[in-house]
C-alpha cells in the first residue's frame, strides 16, 4: 500500500504574513486556514509567534549598517581630493591661457 506523500510548500514571509492577518483581522478560524494552505497548526502558531517576538522590529528605526561611517568617511575624503584636482587643474589652464595670450599663440 503506497502513501501519499504531501508536497511540502515554503511560505514566503510575505505569505505568511497575509495568512496571519486574515485570523488576527478578518477572524478566520485557524482550523480554516490550516485547511485552506494545507498547513499544520503548530507551523500557524509558530509563525505567530516569530510575528509577535520580531514585530517590535518594525518600529525601531533603520541602523546604519557598521561599516556605513568608514564608507561615508571615505567618500568625503575622496570626494575632497577629486575637488583639489579640480582646483588645482584649473589654476594651471588659467596659467596656460595666460602664457598663450603673452606669447602671442593663438
Amino acid at each position: 500500500m503506497a502513501t501519499t506523500r504531501k508536497s511540502r510548500h515554503n511560505y514566503t514571509p510575505s505569505e505568511k504574513v497575509a495568512i496571519l492577518r486574515r485570523n488576527l483581522l478578518e477572524k478566520a478560524p485557524v482550523a480554516d486556514l490550516c485547511e485552506e494552505y494545507q498547513l499544520h497548526p503548530s507551523a500557524f502558531y509558530q509563525w505567530l509567534k516569530q510575528f509577535f517576538e520580531k514585530g517590535a522590529a518594525a518600529f525601531t528605526p533603520d541602523k546604519p549598517q557598521p561599516g556605513t561611517k568608514a564608507a561615508d568617511r571615505k567618500i568625503a575624503d575622496l570626494e575632497a581630493k577629486l575637488t583639489r584636482k579640480h582646483e588645482v587643474l584649473s589654476e594651471l589652464m588659467e596659467e596656460h591661457l595666460a602664457l598663450k595670450k603673452t606669447l602671442g599663440e593663438p
